[in-house]
């Protein structure tokens, strides 16, 4: 353990991330709780429109260039000079990293600046979903930049295992297993379901996160064709951006195709999804691979049932026939044919796999099990106790 550096006060820790609403989204526990004390925290991201919310919760926050959808080793070298002079400017205490590009280039600058990092791993993505030369690339860079970080931390099993098996890890003792970043159960009250006096009731299936096709969104897409003629009191709601800074992403003009067929009803973005998932019968995400996916606790804490993919972080979440579904990914009838299921259960049995998914989240997921881990670690790398 290093000598203390001064109180709380003095301390200074840095989020990097290739989006300031995930730094947002995922982690303002950490963040209320380094801020309530004293801790000065900066947020490096590109710029969002959270990046107002960030600063209202007492963030600093600095806009990042990163180029999320590309390989060209011009913008990648950008990004890691400006990380290292960001690191060299501000000097902080430790940098947590987050996704692909500040997991590589961050590390590899915060190791140049010498500054103390911590890489969080909080999903596979495309590298481990495709069989590219990029994908094949970003391993390689991997193999290099995770022999810096401090520890390395994974969302779930599988994907340790993965780096593991892959040998992209330098210094095995280093990784760290997480299980999730949590969900504020106060926050994510549960929130009994609504009932339905008889079959024909409007029933709301919502698939809530970026609009990614790795996400499982045209398979949900077209499960919903084939479900509408049997079951035409179904609702099918997308909730998230569309077109981000992703190899994956689905554009506003495909949206706006299956809107005009009917098969979906688009919600938009939101800041705050609680009163949308309240409204919900059912929460689907058909990913292909996740960290810990953070909707899918927030809807177990609700008390939602899920239909979800038999994939690594989704399973992390979903235990099958207990709390939710799984069903196969990229598997446009093993969807279809969980969520009927979902639409042939009563009342009762979808409330009793609500509140099994709140028992399951607050006995894993909680939130400040999180934060404890952040503090013990910051602990651990300052001598400065939070």
């Amino acid at each position: 353990m290093k000598q203390p550096i001064e109180p709380a006060s003095a301390l200074r820790i840095t989020l990097v991330c290739n989006t300031a609403f995930a730094i947002y989204t995922y982690r303002q526990g950490l963040i209320r709780t380094l801020v309530a004390r004293g801790v000065d925290v900066t947020v490096i991201a590109p710029r969002d429109r959270t990046f107002d919310l960030l600063q209202q919760m007492g963030c600093r926050c600095i806009e990042l260039h990163v180029a999320s959808k590309g390989t060209n080793p011009r913008d990648d070298l950008r990004t890691l000079w400006s990380l290292y002079r960001l690191y060299r400017e501000i000097r902080p205490h430790v940098v947590f990293h987050y996704t692909i590009k500040p997991n590589i280039y961050g590390t590899i600058a915060a190791k140049l600046a010498g500054v103390d990092s911590v890489a969080v791993t909080t999903g596979l993505g495309y590298v481990f979903i495709q069989k590219s030369r990029a994908a094949q690339i970003a391993k390689l860079m991997y193999r290099f930049a995770f022999r810096f970080p401090r520890e390395i931390w994974f969302l779930n099993k599988d994907d340790e295992a993965a780096f593991r098996d892959q040998q992209l890890l330098a210094h095995p003792e280093r990784a760290r297993l997480l299980h999730g970043e949590g969900v504020d159960l106060e926050q994510f009250s549960f929130t009994p379901l609504h009932r339905h006096e008889n079959r024909q009731d409007a029933f709301s299936f919502v698939l809530i996160g970026r609009l990614l096709w790795d996400k499982g969104v045209g398979e949900y897409v077209e499960a919903a064709r084939q479900l509408r003629a049997k079951y035409p009191h179904a609702r099918f709601q997308l909730l998230g951006p569309v077109g981000v800074d992703n190899p994956s992403a689905i554009s506003q003009a495909e949206v706006d195709t299956w809107v005009r067929e009917g098969v979906i009803d688009y919600l938009g973005e939101a800041h705050d999804v609680r009163p949308l998932i309240a409204a919900a019968d059912c929460v689907v995400l058909p990913s292909y691979r996740e960290g810990v996916p953070r909707t899918l606790m927030e809807a177990s804490a609700m008390g939602r049932p899920i239909v979800a993919t038999d994939v690594p972080g989704c399973r992390e979440v979903v235990a099958d026939g207990v709390n939710g579904l799984l069903c196969e990914a990229r598997n446009v009838d093993s969807l279809a044919a969980k969520l009927a299921q979902m639409l042939d259960m009563s009342d009762d049995e979808r409330r009793a796999m609500g509140e099994r998914g709140r028992e399951k989240v607050a006995r894993e997921f909680d939130e400040r099990v999180v934060v404890e881990r952040y503090k013990s670690l910051i602990l651990q790398l300052t001598g400065i106790s939070l």
